[in-house]
């Protein structure tokens, strides 16, 4: 977000057109392994190749089962069925060594299958393919200072067609400890014939699948199911100038617009009230701002620290900017009241030590903490990128990812087809790039431009985002893109700002606002 009056355009995408199979490429796998080696040649996992005939070792939600056909190599392979409400995941613990790499891959296919870790002490990583052939998928992964063991999964997405995995290896130094599901000495367990037991696997009583269903999920501290966020201005730029008490009321998230460095700590962040708005508000103090805070939590709102902007140099590298980063942010909370944090850093970020940082802060604030993140389109492109890698490193903690449609030029989508900023198949095609890369449907939201005059490109009129919403909870009001499901529990909007909603005559925050809280 920028504090000038029109947002520089910093980068034009549409070069990518000439690169169509980029996100196919990073979605193929990080590293290929030769063949499709099994358990049985010294890899760390147990019954990958599931030549027990059985699930053992493995820990499944939803309908799978073992086949014989098709399988990669042997005799048997895992077939798991999504449903409207469940990725079908299986998943296992395995034994590792802290400070170690590790490569993990598969043998899969069918309607977006997906394979990766959880638990690695560092940045939890997954990759992701559909194909209706038997396809590799591998990535590779480093584990923490005191990682003894991950949990490595395969699944596939909600409401889409079966699925097949064979050949799963984790190679890399063996663990210290055993897996805490040992494997069969001699015979299957008679409990589960290869063939004829009916697919009623339990779904895991500890460890919850990566991805959780979305009918699964509470609204976030009070949140409603669908949520309208705005940022509020600290500063004066030519939009409207508000007090944060007259925030239009649609707006359920009010990010306020930004924290700044700290000079003396390297990740630290502090705010202060902006003296020229102040004046020009009449006289605006400290007491007055948490005041109106406070009213907003009597009106159900939540408000939070946005931490960035194009011009912000907030940086968090090491562990010592974790902590102070983690540190100020903290205490800025307890000071104003914000119920948390919005991540909008335009200038590079850390995956790792920021998921490291918030995960301190959100432990620090409780169960009400809120966690916002405004990313760049090309910050989501695809999970390769150190924006998702973060957003995938927080899913625990994560409230919602308004990503910013604009200023981007044109953009391949989760088909891989070109699309233009400003239209709803550039939206709702980087929405479903966003779900099918690992984030919750309830966890992503659009983010757009509140008038013309907000961003350098990219605005849309107020009706392009409700039938963009609709496309992507209901399948209505699509453009010529359809996503590849119906996912109902999408989050909602966000525009950039509600200063400058206002001075577009409250457009946004009356169509949209409206809408979303609307939706089932």
């Amino acid at each position: 977000m920028a504090r000038a009056a029109h947002r520089r355009h910093k980068r034009t995408i549409g070069a990518l057109a000439a690169g169509a199979t980029a996100l196919g490429a990073a979605a193929a796998g990080l590293v290929l392994l030769p063949g499709g080696a099994s358990a049985a040649d010294g890899n760390l996992t147990v019954n990958g190749g599931f030549e027990t005939g059985t699930k053992a070792n493995w820990t499944c939600s939803g309908t799978s089962s073992i086949v014989t056909s098709p399988a990669h190599s042997g005799s048997y392979s895992l077939l798991s069925t999504p449903s409207a409400s469940d990725t079908g995941q299986c998943e296992q613990k395995v034994s590792v060594q802290p400070n170690s790499s590790y490569t993990l891959s598969a043998w899969v296919q069918g309607p977006y299958v997906y394979l990766g870790t959880t638990g690695n002490g560092t940045t939890d990583v997954s990759t992701w393919t559909t194909s209706s052939s038997w396809s590799q998928l591998s990535t590779t992964f480093q584990t923490g200072a005191s990682t003894t063991s991950v949990t490595v999964y395969v699944h596939g997405w909600y409401g889409q067609g079966a699925f097949n995995a064979d050949d799963i290896t984790l190679t890399g130094p063996g663990g210290t400890t055993p897996p805490t599901s040992q494997p069969p000495t001699s015979q299957p367990p008679t409990s589960q014939p290869p063939t004829s037991q009916p697919p009623t696997s339990q779904p895991p009583t500890s460890q919850p699948p990566t991805s959780q269903p979305p009918t699964s999920q509470p609204p976030t501290s009070g949140l409603p199911k669908h949520a309208v966020t705005g940022y509020w201005q600290n500063f004066d730029n030519g939009a409207t100038v508000q007090r944060l008490r007259d925030v239009q009321s649609a707006y359920d998230i009010i990010a306020v617009s930004f924290a700044d460095a700290d000079p003396s700590k390297p990740g630290g962040i502090t705010f202060t009230l902006d003296s020229a708005l102040a004046s020009k508000l009449g006289g605006y103090t400290d007491a007055d701002f948490k005041a109106d805070i406070a009213a907003k939590h009597a009106a159900g709102k939540r408000v939070v620290l946005s931490v960035g902007g194009q011009n912000g140099t907030i940086s968090v590298a090491d562990s010592t900017a974790a902590a102070n980063f983690a540190n100020s942010a903290y205490s800025l909370m307890q000071q104003y009241g914000f119920d948390g944090v919005d991540i909008d850093l335009e200038n590079g970020v850390n995956a790792t030590y920021m998921a490291q940082s918030l995960h301190s802060l959100a432990s620090k604030a409780g169960s009400g903490f809120i966690l916002t993140m405004a990313p760049e389109t090309i910050g989501m492109y695809n999970t390769s990128g150190a924006y998702f890698q973060l957003a995938l490193a927080v899913k625990d903690i994560l409230t919602v990812v308004n990503t910013q449609f604009y200023n981007s030029g044109s953009m391949n989508g989760c088909n891989g087809n070109v699309y233009s900023q400003g239209t709803v198949d550039f939206i709702t095609a980087q929405v479903c790039t966003h779900i099918q890369g690992g984030l919750r449907p309830d966890q992503v939201g659009i983010g757009v431009p509140a008038s013309s005059r907000a961003a350098g490109s990219g605005y849309v009129d107020p009706s392009v985002v409700n039938n963009a919403l609709d496309c992507l909870a209901t399948g209505t009001h699509c453009g010529s893109f359809v996503p590849p499901a119906k996912w109902p529990t999408i989050r909602g909007a966000m525009t950039w700002s509600t200063n400058w909603d206002a001075a577009n005559g409250n457009a946004f925050s009356n169509t949209v606002g409206s809408h979303v809280h609307s939706m089932p």
